[in-house]
C-alpha cells in the first residue's frame, strides 16, 4: 500500500501547476468565442467546419452561439477543437492560492466553533480574555489545517 501523501504537499504540487495559469485575463475567450474566431482567422467557413465535424451547417451556427452562452459541452468543444486542428485546454483556476483557501476556510470554521463556545461560557459567567480567545482560534486553525479535516467544507 502506498504511503498517504499529506494534503499540504498535494496542494503545493497542484499550486505549482496552477501558477502559470493564474493570469486568467490571458485566457479570456475572444468576443466572438474561440470557435468562430479561430475558424474565421484561418479562413474556414461554417460549412467547411460542419463537414470536418460531421454535422450540419446550422449546427455550427448553433455551436458558436452555445459557446458564447456558456452552454456548450466539453465533448462538443473537444470535437470542434480537433476539427480546427486545435487542442482544448480545460482548467479550473482558483481565485487565490489553494493553501490560502484552506486557511481562510479553517479560520471561518474556527470562528464559528469558538463563537458558540464563547457564548455558552459567557452565559455561565466563565468568559475568557480576548488574548486567550485569539490563542484558541489560532490553535484550532492549525489543528483543522494539519488534520486535513474533510468536515472543513461542510456548510456552516
Amino acid at each position: 500500500m502506498a504511503p498517504k501523501i499529506p494534503l499540504q504537499m498535494i496542494r503545493f504540487a497542484l499550486e505549482q501547476r496552477l501558477t502559470p495559469l493564474r493570469k486568467s485575463d490571458e485566457f479570456a475567450h475572444p468576443f466572438r468565442g474561440w470557435i468562430k474566431s479561430i475558424r474565421e482567422a484561418i479562413g474556414m467557413t461554417p460549412a467547411q467546419l460542419a463537414t470536418r465535424m460531421g454535422v450540419s451547417r446550422p449546427r455550427i451556427v448553433q455551436l458558436e452561439k452555445d459557446e458564447m452562452n456558456d452552454s456548450v459541452t466539453l465533448r462538443t468543444l473537444r470535437h470542434a477543437a480537433e476539427a480546427l486542428d486545435c487542442t482544448l485546454i480545460y482548467a479550473l483556476i482558483p481565485n487565490k492560492p489553494l493553501e490560502q483557501m484552506v486557511l481562510d476556510r479553517a479560520a471561518k470554521v474556527a470562528e464559528e466553533q469558538l463563537a458558540r463556545t464563547n457564548h455558552t461560557m459567557r452565559l455561565e459567567n466563565q468568559a475568557v480574555s480576548t488574548a486567550r480567545q485569539k490563542q484558541a482560534r489560532e490553535r484550532l486553525i492549525e489543528d483543522l489545517v494539519r488534520q486535513g479535516d474533510r468536515h472543513l467544507w461542510d456548510a456552516l
